[in-house]
Parts: C-alpha cells; sequence; structure tokens
C-alpha cells in the first residue's frame, strides 16, 4: 500500500470502509431502527439495490417502517452502490 497522501482512490476507500466496519459503524445493535422515530417529520429517500449482499432489504424495510416520513424504492436491477442503483440516487437528489 501507498504512504499516507498517496495513496489510490480505491486504497483510500477500503481504508474508511475498514475502519468503519471495524467500529460497526460507530451505532450499538439496532440503534438505527430504535431510534429512527426522532426522525419523524423529516423526509427522506431509501434506495436499496434487490442484489446487495452486505445489507439485506429487509434491514431498509425496517428502518422504512420506523422512519413514517421516508420513501423506499428498492432498484430491481442493482447491487450495492454500483451504477445501476447510482443513477437512481441522482434521481432522488434532483429531485424536489
Amino acid at each position: 500500500m501507498s504512504g499516507l497522501g498517496t495513496e489510490t482512490y480505491a486504497e483510500r476507500f477500503a481504508r474508511i470502509v475498514t475502519h468503519y466496519w471495524r467500529h460497526a459503524a460507530f451505532l450499538d445493535d439496532e440503534q438505527l431502527i430504535r431510534d429512527a422515530g426522532s426522525l419523524t417529520g423529516i423526509p427522506g429517500r431509501l434506495i436499496h439495490g434487490r442484489y446487495d449482499v452486505s445489507s439485506p432489504a429487509e434491514t431498509a424495510w425496517r428502518l422504512h417502517r420506523a422512519w413514517p416520513a421516508s420513501e423506499l424504492q428498492i432498484v430491481a436491477d442493482a447491487a450495492h452502490a454500483d451504477a445501476a442503483l447510482m443513477k437512481h440516487v441522482v434521481a432522488a437528489c434532483n429531485r424536489r
């Protein structure tokens, strides 16, 4: 691996993903679902790829159920953060 400041994008990405995974995203078990009520009245869009193997769709569904102002979209032909999913994320961000 290159020295700090000279990493490639893939090395930087791997470093940050590993850091968050090692620390369980700095959340307690079930914390996101348990505390979703604090998002009441705040709109949000949850976009999940059907073929995402790192995060089951059940998690997105549970968060959507616990967050009343959320919309959930399952993208049939997408995985986790691939181009098929990202076009839906960009479209959601551009939607008013």
